[in-house]
């Protein structure tokens, strides 16, 4: 089977075709076990995540509803009980997840290319927010984050960092104080011919970062800035 967290959590068969968990309760249940990586949960504590706020009169009987419901979705022999939890059976290559991190961890420009392929929108979209989720989903981005600087700083440094302009202008937005995305962007935009648009985008950096934070940009991004204005930058 294939699990998909990087993004809408997503079951695939073995065949390949989509497998539907349509319902809330057992799809958060899925999403917990795979955010433990194949670690058994406690059945408390997966009662406490997918009920934190009104959990229902017998959670303990409930639970194991949602568990049986669950392995008629992926097979009863994925779901595995033991005195420390429910765990799910999971074999190597079978998360995207687990898939992008080992992309990310060779660091080719290939490799980074297709890890960061696998990404369908934000890890564990739905669950995101929950409290069992929050931190796995905050480890993802930051992973994501960090691999498509290293995309980008490779292909700026042969000058084929135009095609990533959209990208990158979409993610500095998102990080307005994130220096070494922004400096890449900078350099995405000056590839792309659009030197003016890479000045205003270090202008607005450094104007961002004496308002909220009142320093002035680091070496990174303050270097890329002078690479610009000297025109030291690989041609497309």
């Amino acid at each position: 089977m294939r699990f998909g967290v990087l993004g809408p959590l997503a079951v695939h068969g073995n065949d390949g075709g989509p497998v539907a968990v349509p319902e809330g309760k057992v799809r958060a249940l899925l999403a917990d076990l795979l955010v433990h990586g194949g670690r058994p949960v406690p059945a408390d504590r997966l009662v406490e995540d997918l009920w934190p706020k009104d959990p229902p009169g017998r959670p303990l009987n409930t639970l194991q509803t949602k568990v049986s419901q669950l392995r008629k979705f992926v097979g009863a022999d994925r779901v595995v009980l033991s005195p420390a939890g429910y765990r799910l059976r999971v074999e190597e290559g079978e998360v995207d997840a687990d898939r992008f991190e080992r992309a990310a961890a060779a660091g080719s420009p290939g490799a980074l290319a297709e890890g960061l392929g696998l990404w369908r929108g934000p890890a564990y979209a739905e669950f995101a927010e929950a409290p069992f989720a929050r931190a796995e989903a905050a480890r993802l981005e930051e992973l994501r984050l960090t691999a498509v600087e290293e995309l980008a700083a490779a292909r700026a440094e042969s000058g084929g960092a135009a095609a990533m302009a959209g990208e990158l202008g979409e993610l500095a937005r998102a990080h307005p104080l994130r220096e070494r995305l922004h400096g890449l962007y900078m350099l995405a935009l000056y590839q792309a011919g659009r030197q003016g648009e890479a000045l205003e985008a270090y202008e607005g950096l450094r104007r961002r970062l004496r308002e909220e934070l009142g320093v002035d940009p680091g070496p990174e991004a303050a270097g890329v800035h002078a690479r610009l204005l000297h025109g030291r930058v690989p041609a497309a």
